[in-house]
């Protein structure tokens, strides 16, 4: 198998991925608390039009609707006996898009938490969440994806099971967390222990980074966490698209187009080489992300006050590294990726 998200890299200086999965399903009709990896099969057309959304924006990676279908996750829905099928359906569906698109993209075979909690904090052992992983991750590569992509993880430990179910497979990947608790992920981990954990890890990821947590602004301060501490990897950028807000009974994200293209280039300033959206990013935000990343020459590392008038202001005045924000005061320390 090639390696296609390789071989962009080493073509380009910066990718762009996609943006959200599930508000762009809940569009389409999906309800809260249905597992959208069920419409794989039940509704094929619905998921390839989320998989065309990202290619015509101009998306040169798209993950597949699967983050939720491990073993773990799908036993909610009686669906724990279906792991291959779905991951394997919802990879298949873009494979078929991608070799249409005329141009190199990558599928990318999203991964998300269990959902359990693993010892000794929980209940789930390291072998369990490695044989969880190592289903999805088998029917996945099955379906035809060309890397697998973690996302949304918290916990060190699951990071780590994933890594090895994911060499079980014989797959390259890339891993996100989502850094929510003041510059930190739910289970405490840091930007700084983000990037150890990626690079001392025994099967490596192609690249690292951060998804989803708080809004842009929140995000961009962690980007900048990573890249203070000069990672061998590539970083990966997935924010959301502003601030969720409860409207008329259902959830918005105050992020514009506007915004979103001013986020793509800041995140890529501030050192990040894979460049997408998480919760609330539509077409119309990839659209502009994309000229924003075309069109605007590459720029100085930009400041968290740079950041807070633009983007944003944060959700906590500390990054999680040190008392007082920490990290942008590593900069002497750094190293630009061309």
């Amino acid at each position: 198998m090639t390696n296609a998200l390789a071989e962009l890299l080493a073509e380009r200086d910066w990718l762009m991925a996609d943006g959200a999965t599930g508000t762009n399903l809940f569009n389409m009709g999906l309800t809260s608390g249905d597992a959208p990896e069920f419409w794989n099969v039940d509704h094929p057309d619905r998921i390839e039009k989320l998989y065309q959304f990202a290619i015509d924006a101009g998306s040169d990676i798209f993950l597949t609707n699967s983050f939720g279908g491990n073993a773990s996750r799908l036993k909610l829905h009686n669906g724990q006996d279906r792991v291959r099928e779905l991951n394997k359906a919802a990879a298949e569906l873009g494979r078929n898009l991608a070799d249409k698109a005329g141009r190199k993209i990558v599928v990318a075979g999203s991964v998300g938490p269990t959902g359990d909690i693993m010892l000794p904090v929980g209940t789930l052992s390291h072998a369990d969440a490695v044989e969880m992983f190592h289903e999805q991750a088998e029917g996945l590569k099955e379906g035809g994806a060309d890397v697998l992509w973690l996302e949304t993880i918290s916990a060190p430990e699951e990071f780590r099971a994933a890594a090895e179910a994911f060499k079980l497979a014989d797959m390259p990947w890339c891993g996100t967390m989502s850094f929510d608790t003041a510059g930190r992920t739910m289970m405490g981990l840091t930007s700084a222990g983000m990037v150890e954990l990626a690079q001392r890890i025994e099967n490596r990821p192609l690249a690292f980074g951060a998804n989803c947590g708080t809004g842009a602004s929140d995000l961009l301060r962690s980007v900048m966490g990573f890249s203070a501490q000069a990672p061998e990897l590539p970083i990966i950028a997935k924010g959301n698209a502003g601030i969720p807000k409860y409207v008329e009974g259902h959830i918005h994200y105050d992020g514009t187009p506007e915004l979103m293209g001013e986020y793509a280039v800041m995140a890529r300033d501030a050192g990040a080489t894979i460049i997408g959206g998480c919760c609330g990013t539509m077409p119309e935000h990839l659209r502009a992300m994309r000229e924003a990343l075309e069109n605007t020459p590459r720029g100085d590392r930009p400041t968290l006050e740079e950041i807070a008038t633009k983007i944003g202001p944060f959700s906590s005045d500390n990054d999680g590294t040190e008392d007082d924000g920490g990290a942008p005061k590593r900069e002497r320390n750094r190293r630009r990726r061309g």
